[in-house]
């Protein structure tokens, strides 16, 4: 199976990105949840009106629930048919992701962060991380390490286009 960059599968339409989240932890397991939403929100989707920006889950009572998940009100839909834009929603899993997920969170440091807003086969997803917060020096070390490769591979293609100049 061909995955895209952002874990989505080929042939699924991304619909919001949390990339700051990828960077802001270290991320150590991976679920897809549904979501209960209502029919304006589905159609807020599919224009793209989504942000999950300061987005996070939490496990209560035996139910994920997302929360501060963005989704802008559809313009063209019914007044009534609303509902706030940072509402909670709920998130559905198995009984035994949740255990899991559970157990996860109450580990020291380690938290539930939406990663990405995907259209699987007309539904909506979510792809949840159980992830532990990096701390500063980490951040560094991870820009050092992006920041080496990108020049290892700028100076490897330096190269070779002037192998081909020259030849």
């Amino acid at each position: 199976m061909v995955r895209e960059k952002s874990g989505a599968r080929r042939g699924d339409h991304v619909i919001a990105d949390n990339r700051a989240a990828r960077f802001d932890y270290e991320i150590s397991a991976r679920y897809e949840a549904g979501i209960v939403l209502i029919g304006a929100e589905v159609r807020s989707l599919r224009e793209g009106g989504a942000s999950l920006t300061d987005a996070y889950a939490t496990v209560e009572r035996g139910e994920v629930w997302l929360r501060q998940l963005h989704i802008a009100a559809y313009a063209r839909g019914c007044p009534f048919d609303r509902r706030a834009e940072r509402a909670t929603r709920k998130l559905l899993l198995h009984a035994r992701e949740i255990a899991e997920l559970e157990r996860a969170v109450s580990r020291e440091r380690y938290a539930l962060v939406p990663l990405a807003l995907v259209f699987r086969g007309g539904r909506v997803k979510v792809q949840l991380g159980v992830g532990r917060g990096r701390r500063e020096h980490d951040k560094r070390a991870l820009i050092a390490e992006r920041t080496a490769a990108r020049e290892a591979v700028a100076e490897v293609r330096g190269r070779r286009d002037r192998r081909r100049r020259s030849a």
